[in-house]
């Protein structure tokens, strides 16, 4: 894959430019996902009863005091002209809760530190089917939203926790507003992302929304 290790990852542009699982505790993952032999996506995708690729993932929706959203932007090697934008996250890993996972991918991602008390959710779960690899994968994801102060939105993003399979496939970060997310040309997971946040933006209700399955 072709990286962009040059261009700024901390930086706050503006302008113009990933559906769902049941709950963690009625998540769809394989019970007892078969051996195999190891995957170039690193040991935490197991691969499945059904053939695919599986881990859980937990992803965090980071808004600043203006109501924009961070997300990071990608692309994979076997399809080097398409990339999409998606939100911040990572795997859960063995014996690590949802809401442990969600802190330390937005450490590892973007260097902000976040005190577990101040995530709100899960806010919504999902699952995606999606080609990555040269890989079928299926990702059972969690949801959690995160209000920044200006404390951490002053400080600028850093790459220091990336794999390498992040160095390989992120090409930057990037703030965007709701309107300006509705602009956008290219794939942006979840599907309807802005939609899906603007009840978000006056508070969670308490409730987790089950956004169903999507085939990426």
């Amino acid at each position: 894959m072709t990286s962009t290790p040059d261009r700024p990852v901390g930086h706050a542009q503006t302008g113009a430019g990933a559906p769902a699982a049941p709950t963690p505790a009625a998540a769809a993952a394989p019970a007892d996902p078969t051996p195999g032999p190891p995957s170039a996506l690193g040991p935490d995708w197991v691969l499945g009863p059904d053939g695919l690729r599986h881990r859980r993932g937990a992803r965090v929706l980071l808004l600043d005091a203006a109501d924009r959203v961070l997300l990071a932007r990608g692309h994979d090697t076997d399809q080097p002209d398409r990339s999409w934008w998606f939100t911040i996250g990572g795997g859960i890993e063995p014996g690590e809760s949802d809401l442990d996972a969600a802190v330390r991918e937005v450490r590892e991602e973007t260097g902000l530190h976040l005190d577990p008390a101040t995530l709100e959710g899960p806010v919504w779960t999902r699952s995606a089917i999606f080609d990555f690899y040269r890989e079928r994968c299926r990702q059972d994801e969690v949801f959690y939203l995160a209000r920044l102060t200006d404390q951490h939105t002053s400080r600028p993003l850093t790459r220091d926790g990336w794999t390498e399979v992040e160095h390989d496939v992120v090409d930057e970060m990037r703030w965007w507003t709701l309107p300006e997310l509705r602009t956008v040309t290219i794939e942006v997971f979840p599907a309807g992302l802005s939609d899906l946040l603007e009840p978000l933006l006056g508070g969670w209700d308490g409730s987790t929304r089950h956004l169903g399955e999507a085939t990426e």
